[in-house]
């Protein structure tokens, strides 16, 4: 009961732990999918790559909300809009639960992506405002904690009430009652928003929202497009990986179904582990060591888990996929403008989110058409594939490209 009291007197820490909360709802969902499929196309009598239906429904709502997150935040509070969008996933995931065909868990897709991706769009911008750099990669390691935590609810359902519904019944009551804790704590919300931040956090966002530069010029810059192609292949074989895992154990190689569990449960446990702990030494080892370590440790684990001398591999290569990815997206984002330059740099992080959805959309849905068609081992192979094109792509990326005679060189930023 003292908890309250000391929130009402700080409530910027109460902000902050809703936050983090709130990200570790967000990663929930996400991790339920991929241990549940087997189970849920079953359920509905579905073949392998039905899965790319509702992915694809997902990342449409997502993809929606998130490009008028700032409407809504300008509108109705950035504390009402998390209270509605944790409100509308928590019905979306209960009622996956209830409905009697595919088309329907398909059409409450679309709902679940909507909140999801106001929540994901709110809180970003949310605390890009008003905390700094430091707390946005705690946040992020929040929703890793969430994923992490997925596969283990939906692998206790399946174990021992055998049924994959329980996974969502579990998430969906627990974002509604977030949606609760939001409604409670507006007050909160109103006054932290209002409060100044400091001068360092706010200036370097203020410098890159300044450059008034037309989308259509920074659309010809070549290195844009290769910026954005680089978010469609990270994230497209991110949450591939984490989709197809447990049915390439269980369906293909025939690992227990409980095993295969917690196999898929220690891709996102040491992706957590590895976000942390890259927070801890970045400023040291630099972005540009980040990425190409993290991708050089993603190739090898794909290659053993292609391999797969025995059965212990396979854990082992999914916990080294998940620990060297861990720190690519955050400092392939950092380095944006070393890509693209200041000026264009505002726009082309828009792109590179866009780009994500598209990526979290095709690269699993294909990859689950080839698996139909030729075998579920050609996941691996494709994840390798992927990686290897992350790699070329990145380093075509960073080489310096010749600005116009126009154009005035960029003059790059410290920190």
């Amino acid at each position: 009961m003292k908890i309250l009291p000391r929130l009402k007197r700080n409530p910027r820490l109460g902000i902050v732990l809703l936050a983090f909360i709130a990200f570790i709802a967000l990663g929930l969902p996400d991790g339920l999918l991929g241990v549940g499929w087997p189970s849920i196309r079953n359920s509905f009598s579905i073949p392998l790559d039905s899965i790319g239906m509702l992915l694809t429904a997902s990342v449409a709502g997502y993809m929606a909300s998130s490009f008028m997150s700032g409407v809504m935040l300008s509108r109705l509070g950035v504390g009402k809009v998390l209270a509605l969008s944790c409100f509308l996933t928590g019905l979306a995931l209960i009622g996956y639960t209830l409905v009697p065909e595919w088309w329907m868990m398909v059409l409450l897709g679309v709902i679940a992506g909507l909140g999801a991706g106001a929540i994901d769009a709110g809180l970003n911008t949310y605390v890009a405002a008003h905390f700094g750099e430091g707390l946005m990669q705690w946040l992020h390691a929040s929703w890793g904690v969430g994923i992490t935590t997925g596969p283990i609810i939906m692998t206790l359902g399946l174990s021992t009430l055998e049924t994959w519904r329980f996974g969502y019944w579990v998430v969906g009551g627990f974002q509604m009652a977030l949606a609760v804790g939001f409604v409670l704590t507006l007050p909160m919300w109103n006054r932290s928003h209002g409060e100044p931040s400091t001068h360092e956090q706010v200036q370097p966002e203020k410098r890159l929202t300044d450059y008034q530069t037309p989308i259509s010029e920074t659309l010809r810059k070549s290195s844009v497009w290769l910026s954005v192609l680089l978010f469609f292949l990270y994230v497209g074989a991110e949450n591939s990986l984490g989709t197809w895992t447990y049915t390439l154990l269980t369906e293909s190689r025939g690992v227990d179904q409980t095993l295969a569990g917690f196999f898929a449960g220690s891709y996102w446990f040491t992706f957590t582990i590895g976000r942390i702990l890259a927070g801890v030494v970045a400023h040291r080892v630099g972005i540009h060591k980040l990425v190409l370590g993290g991708v050089s440790g993603a190739l090898l684990g794909a290659a053993l888990l292609i391999w797969n001398p025995a059965e212990i591999a396979n854990v082992i290569a999914v916990a080294m996929i998940g620990i060297s990815i861990a720190p690519i997206f955050p400092a392939m984002m950092s380095g944006t403008r070393i890509r693209v330059g200041d000026q264009h740099a505002a726009n082309t992080i828009g792109l590179q989110m866009a780009a994500t959805g598209f990526g979290i959309a095709v690269i699993p849905s294909t990859m689950g058409i080839l698996a139909r068609r030729i075998s579920l081992e050609v996941i691996p192979v494709y994840l390798l594939v992927v990686y290897l094109a992350l790699l070329g792509v990145y380093l075509l990326a960073m080489k310096p490209e010749k600005a116009p005679a126009s154009e005035n060189p960029v003059t790059p930023m410290s920190g």
